[in-house]
Formats: C-alpha cells, sequence, structure tokens
C-alpha cells in the first residue's frame, strides 16, 4: 500500500509519529494509502527548518522571486492533467471540476508574479524640513497553512502563493483525506527554483493544528475548515498573539426575482448546487424564489433538469459531479436528508440509495431537491456540504433579502434578475461578504480577494488579492532625517508637528 509521508527541507521525509491515517479511493470506498500524521515535534522539525531557510529568501530580491513564480505557473501548465488526476483520485471531484481547482490556484500565483510592484512601499519626500517617510512592507518570517479537503490544489496555493512570494517561509498542513496534491505541489515549487526549507508540508491531524497554532515561531496562520473549528483555531491563535485569518463554513443563498430568467437560473443552479457533489463553501444550496409563481414555475423547470444529472465516476468524462469524499462526510449528509423529512420539508428527490455497477461500496450520492424548506429548520440554518438543494419561499423582496442577512452564515449569496435597481438595491444592503448579480458562485478573480463576513471569516483581512499581501506581511514605516552641515540643534519638548 502507498505510504503518504510528510515534505521537509526539500524532501520526503517518513512520519516517526507512529500515527496513520486511511486515505480512501471514493469510487470504489477502498483504502488506498496510508497518510501520515505528524506530532508536535515532527512539527517543530518542519519550523526549523523554514526558520533556516527564510533569512536568505527574504534577502532575495523581490523580482527574483517573482521568477520562481512564473516557472512554477510553467509547471503548473505543463503538470495540470497529472495533478488533476491525482487531485480527483482522492476527493472524488470529476476531472474537468479538478482542472478547475487547480486553474483557480494557478491564477493566484499568476497574481503574486507581480510582488515586485504588489510589495511596493509609499514614499513621502519632504514630510517635514529635511524629512523623508517611507513604508516597508516585510516578511513576518514562518508562517502556516491548514487547509480543508474540498480544494486540495486550489485553496493550499492560495495561501503558500502570496506568503511565499512576499519574502516568508511556509508550512502547510493539508487536510488527510486527500494530501498527496499538496506533496506535489511542494516538488514542483522546489522545481521551479525555490530553495529547500521555504514550503514544506507537514500532514496530520488535530493533534499537528493544536501544534501549528501553539509553536512559538510560527507568526500567522491562514486556516479553512469548519465554522466551529475556524472559530476555535482563531481564538487560540489569537491568545498566542498570531495573526490570524480562519475561514468557516456557508450557506449560499440564490434569490431568484419574478423577472429573472429560469432557464438560465435552473442551469447556474445545476452547477451551483451539484458541482463537485456540493462540497464547495461557495456552492449555492439554497434558492429563493420571489413569490408564489415564480417558485412554482422554478419547481417545474427543476425537477427535469435535476434528474437529468449524471452521477458517476470521478473519471467518467460524461459525469456532473463524482463521489463524496469518505463515507461518513456521505452519512453525514443522508443524515441532513432525513432530519429534513423530519422537520416537515417537502423531499421532491431522494438522492439516497444510488448504487453505480461495479462500484456500490463508493460514496456516491444522486441530487437531492426539498422544497417548502423554512428558516426555523435545523437543515436550513447548518451547512450541509453535499448535493442538496432546498427551496425556500419568500413572499417579497424584502423578506428574500433578510433570509441571507439574518443567516449565521454571510460566506456568499446571488441574486437573479433583469432589474437593475434591484440588484443594486440588494448588493448594497445585503449582510453577505461576496455577491453575485446574475452569477451563481461569485468567487471574485485571484486580483481581488475573497472572505466572507459573520461566521464564514474570522479575519480582518481577506483571502488572496492585495489582502493576501498585506496578511502575510508587516507594515514598517521609517521617518528620517538628514540635517545640513552646520544647521542649529534644538531640543523641543512638544509632539512633533509638521
Amino acid at each position: 500500500m502507498r505510504n503518504i509521508e510528510h515534505f521537509i527541507n526539500g524532501k520526503l521525509v517518513t512520519g516517526s509519529s507512529g500515527r496513520h491515517g486511511d486515505v480512501f479511493d471514493p469510487n470504489t470506498g477502498k483504502v488506498q494509502a496510508r497518510v501520515a500524521l505528524a506530532n508536535a515535534a515532527e512539527l517543530d522539525l518542519a519550523v526549523q527548518s523554514a526558520a533556516a531557510a527564510q533569512p536568505a529568501w527574504a534577502a532575495v530580491n523581490p523580482q527574483r522571486r517573482a521568477r520562481v513564480m512564473m516557472e512554477f505557473v510553467r509547471l503548473l501548465e505543463a503538470h495540470k492533467e497529472e495533478l488533476s488526476a491525482l487531485l480527483a483520485s482522492e476527493h472524488g471531484k470529476v476531472l474537468s471540476d479538478a482542472h478547475g481547482d487547480v486553474q483557480r490556484g494557478l491564477e493566484v500565483i499568476e497574481f503574486v508574479c507581480g510582488i515586485p510592484q504588489l510589495q511596493k512601499g509609499e514614499y513621502t519626500q519632504g514630510a517635514g524640513p529635511h524629512i523623508d517617510v517611507y513604508t516597508a512592507y516585510q516578511p513576518l518570517g514562518v508562517v502556516a497553512g491548514v487547509t480543508p479537503f474540498n480544494f486540495p490544489a486550489m485553496i493550499p496555493m492560495w495561501m503558500f502563493g502570496p506568503a511565499i512570494a512576499t519574502g516568508n517561509a511556509f508550512i502547510l498542513k493539508p487536510s488527510d483525506r486527500d494530501p498527496s496534491t499538496s506533496l506535489r505541489l511542494a516538488e514542483l515549487m522546489l522545481e521551479a527554483g525555490l530553495p529547500p526549507g521555504i514550503l514544506n508540508v507537514v500532514n496530520g491531524d488535530k493533534e499537528v493544528v493544536d501544534a501549528i497554532v501553539a509553536h512559538p515561531q510560527i507568526k500567522a496562520v491562514s486556516f479553512v475548515g469548519s465554522s466551529d473549528v475556524a472559530q476555535a483555531v482563531y481564538a487560540a491563535g489569537a491568545s498566542h498573539g498570531k495573526r490570524m485569518q480562519c475561514m468557516g463554513g456557508a450557506k449560499n443563498h440564490g434569490i431568484v426575482m419574478p423577472d429573472a430568467d429560469l432557464d438560465q437560473v435552473v442551469a447556474d443552479l445545476m452547477g451551483a448546487a451539484y458541482g463537485s457533489a456540493g462540497e464547495r463553501c461557495m456552492a449555492l444550496p439554497v434558492v429563493v424564489p420571489v413569490g408564489e409563481a415564480t417558485a412554482n414555475a422554478l419547481r417545474a423547470k427543476l425537477l427535469p433538469a435535476i434528474k437529468a444529472l449524471k452521477v458517476g465516476l470521478s473519471g467518467d468524462p460524461g459525469a456532473h459531479y463524482g463521489p463524496l469524499v469518505t463515507a461518513a462526510h456521505k452519512a453525514r449528509i443522508e443524515g441532513y436528508i432525513q432530519l429534513g423529512v423530519d422537520e416537515g420539508a417537502e423531499l421532491v428527490i431522494d438522492g439516497r440509495g444510488l448504487k453505480i455497477p461495479g462500484h456500490e461500496a463508493g460514496f456516491f450520492l444522486a441530487p437531492t431537491l426539498f422544497d417548502h424548506v423554512t428558516a426555523k429548520m435545523k437543515t436550513y440554518r447548518e451547512e450541509i456540504f453535499g448535493p442538496v438543494l432546498q427551496i425556500v419561499r419568500a413572499e417579497s423582496f424584502e423578506e428574500a433579502l433578510a433570509l441571507p442577512s439574518r443567516h449565521q452564515y454571510g460566506n456568499g449569496v446571488s441574486i437573479f434578475t433583469r432589474n437593475g435597481d434591484a440588484a443594486r438595491e440588494f448588493a448594497d444592503r445585503v449582510e453577505v461578504g461576496m455577491v453575485g448579480i446574475n452569477v451563481p458562485i461569485p468567487v471574485p478573480v485571484s486580483y481581488h480577494g475573497f472572505g466572507g463576513w459573520k461566521r464564514s471569516g474570522f479575519a480582518d483581512l481577506n483571502q488572496y488579492g492585495m489582502d493576501s499581501v498585506r496578511f502575510f506581511t508587516r507594515t514598517k514605516i521609517i521617518t528620517q532625517r538628514w540635517p545640513r552641515d552646520g544647521e542649529e540643534v534644538q531640543s523641543s519638548f512638544v509632539i512633533p508637528t509638521m
């Protein structure tokens, strides 16, 4: 059986903790590999490697750091098929979706290729008599990232790309459910010219996450996971004086106005609600039609579209989505489906019980649809994170606006309408961090930032974009004076003014 180890100081390192976790093939339900689970001592080995390598990397000028990133982009393009297949084999998403996973990470690497411009400071000449003031954005040192299972390529690159480009060394703790992609990315970074020790991959579970948060030499942690864990990690890291960025769960809504193009809405919902088996924090699992006529018309169009979806193996080019990541996750979602029935929602399409011939033990779940879901139901309040779409009917624009605004999560939201005034009003007033207007999955492009509100994001700075440069650097402000020869020296006892 294949063993998945750590990547420390530029080479694969066998785990020494004696603990391992199972990595499944979601298509068959069988264990395909064992991943080493690190302890605090193994993490410290990676941190010491990073700490030793980081000063020299920070001293490399930004243009040369950018060249490493440019070569990494070239290698990502050359190895995209390999990375996508590796990713799909452990996660279960279909290859076309795996390509998107790699591509969205690559785009952030392309963004940080501009680090010579992005990390430039500001300069004011003559801020006072013979006084100049300038700023420098300096790396923090050793930083870390903890990433989830649902985007094994994209989210690691969202984190380590900006961190490394700005001169830091990075410790990556990927999900133990699909860790191989992160290891391959680290190998490609080394091939691109990154010095050993600047990017280390330490596999593990809660034990190593706790060690990361407590380690005194790790100055900042970026985290993506469930909201309860994100909040706990945020609080723990802050108590240790670390800079923290913790992104949590979501319950994204799609508001459908009476004037919306319902054919387009249904086409958008198929990918947004069911793509990647719903295992996305920017999935759209709640659709809110405004008015009974809109709701009934939308439901009528949804039924044949959902029934036409094909669930298949991750390597099946005809499949719209593949299996879920683990049996435990599948059971969790099936529990939510039953809870929805028990709560009184109408189960219009039940996705349970799907079997793929020859792969009966795979973690497959067909698309599910609920109607007449209410805001009081637990299945509405909580994140399901699977191929389950819920219809929550609203009588008015104001009622539809209130639903995502009052929800505990505030990651993404979309409105479908032809009315510019309604769209502008909605975008201005909704209490959610990322808004789409006739866009079902409003994940911003790489040169903007990604981040939710409320329990979707415990951080002051977003991921990628300029916020990532700010997060992984600290600002130093220098005020300098060069008196002229012979200038009279006088004492002053008041606060300096200009």
